[in-house]
Order: structure tokens, then C-alpha cells, then sequence
């Protein structure tokens, strides 16, 4: 069992810069996957970022690419989201995931994500 909890969201002027931190609980933290999505107002949770276990494979959303930049410490157990050039359409409540091992190709796919945190809110304003 893995418990996650996200902090860092706020409320930001647009161009600014956020960093989200996602905590994770269990001894085999550097074996996860984990994985950054997003849900705003009324659309459905969209996958943003993840990194394997092995802190080097990242995949990003197209939307975020070049932005966004995802890290992990496993030695903190702590998986980050550096977000830069934060754009009102980037407003959304972020969730973290884990799942165990995850091969690169179902990195982007929610479902194939066992454990979640509860989500932090990110307010870019105009």
C-alpha cells in the first residue's frame, strides 16, 4: 500500500512558477512509477508528467513539454513538479499516481495507476 500527499499548489499570476511536491509512504518508493494529472472545471483528469523509478525515463503531456519538468528523490520518497511559465489554462486540481514498474508506454495512462494522492489546487490568474 502507498499513500501519497501532494503540497505546493496556490494561486499564481500567469508567466509565474509553481512547485509541487508529491510525499509517498512504503520502503520501495524508487521502484514506482509516478505519474502527475490534472483535472480542471468541468473536463475530465488529464495526464501531465511521469518518471520510472529509474529517475531518468520522463514522459510529458504535449500542453506542458518544454514548461513543466518533472524530478524525483527517492531517497526523499518525494516526486516533484517544477512548473514554469504557468498559463491560465493551466489551472486545474493536480493528483499525484504511483504504480509499481510501469513500462514507458502506459506511463500517460491513468488507469494503469493503482495509488493517489488527494489532490492540491493551482490558480493561475490572468
Amino acid at each position: 500500500q502507498v499513500q501519497l500527499v501532494e503540497s505546493g499548489g496556490g494561486l499564481v499570476q500567469a508567466g509565474g512558477s509553481l512547485r509541487l511536491s508529491c510525499a509517498a509512504s512504503g520502503r520501495t518508493f524508487s521502484t514506482y512509477a509516478m505519474g502527475w494529472f490534472r483535472q480542471a472545471p468541468g473536463k475530465e483528469r488529464e495526464f501531465v508528467a511521469a518518471i520510472r523509478g529509474d529517475s531518468v525515463t520522463t514522459v510529458y503531456a504535449g500542453s506542458v513539454k518544454g514548461r513543466f519538468t518533472i524530478s524525483r528523490d527517492n531517497a526523499k520518497n518525494t516526486v516533484y513538479l517544477q512548473m514554469n511559465s504557468l498559463k491560465p489554462e493551466d489551472t486545474a486540481v493536480y493528483y499525484c499516481a504511483a504504480d509499481a514498474n510501469l513500462p514507458i508506454y502506459r506511463l500517460s495512462t491513468q488507469s494503469y495507476y493503482d495509488y493517489w494522492g488527494q489532490g492540491t489546487q493551482v490558480t493561475v490568474s490572468s
